[in-house]
């Protein structure tokens, strides 16, 4: 896992993303991985996260009343307890898809000195994604939990695909020069250890395929 241990010790911030009761059976079930992992991973890595001086910044997303999810004033649109019960840092609030649009997230992460960001909570194809890629573009390093996010299937004209493929292919994608993909106890291993966690690239993880299906 680690990739070079010499390197500067991250200074992290944990970006808990949408932790929404409409993830919790509501109108947007999480399917992948399931919900109650997922959250109890989150849980941890707020907890273990907060031992050990990494900053928590909990993101809300807004939609107007009325709306099929996270409408303003419902019991979907609330935080889920698991993040309610925990102490964090920062509290944003957003109405689009990544938590700095619109937001005073990167004033905020900036201030602080952070360089570093890891994502946790929902969606792993949306959200996530979303905040991970604007993360990476302004030149942060970003460290993606896959275990402590989720996803669900979808349908429509452009074809169909699971909430395993999904999560599956956007985990590979981001590994592959965007984020370092690692579990929530990996993660927690490399705050003990000050290792920096792997990065790939897209030719790395290109001539694997190649030679993974030359060998098949």
């Amino acid at each position: 896992m680690p990739q070079n241990a010499t390197n500067p010790s991250p200074r992290r911030a944990l970006i808990v993303i949408d932790v929404q009761n409409d993830y919790d059976g509501g109108n947007l079930a999480i399917r992948y991985p399931p919900f109650k992992g997922s959250i109890a991973n989150v849980a941890r890595a707020m907890e273990e996260g907060r031992k050990r001086g990494v900053k928590v910044v909990v993101v809300r997303h807004r939609a107007p009343q009325g709306a099929p999810v996270f409408a303003e004033g419902s019991h979907g649109a609330e935080l889920h307890e698991a993040v309610k019960a925990r102490p964090s840092d920062h509290f944003i609030e957003k109405t689009l898809p990544s938590a700095f649009a619109g937001t005073d997230l990167e004033l905020w992460l900036r201030n602080n000195g952070i360089d570093t960001l890891t994502i946790a909570g929902y969606m792993t194809h949306h959200c996530d994604l979303s905040t991970t890629l604007h993360a990476a573009h302004m030149g942060f390093s970003v460290e993606f939990l896959s275990d402590a996010t989720g996803t669900l299937p979808y349908e429509n004209s452009a074809g169909s695909a699971s909430a395993e493929e999904i999560h599956r292919v956007v985990s590979v994608v981001l590994q592959a020069g965007f984020a370092a993909v690692l579990t929530t106890a990996e993660w927690i291993d490399c705050l003990e250890s000050g290792a920096v966690p792997e990065r790939d690239n897209p030719y790395a993880s290109n001539q694997r395929a190649i030679a993974g299906s030359v060998a098949a």
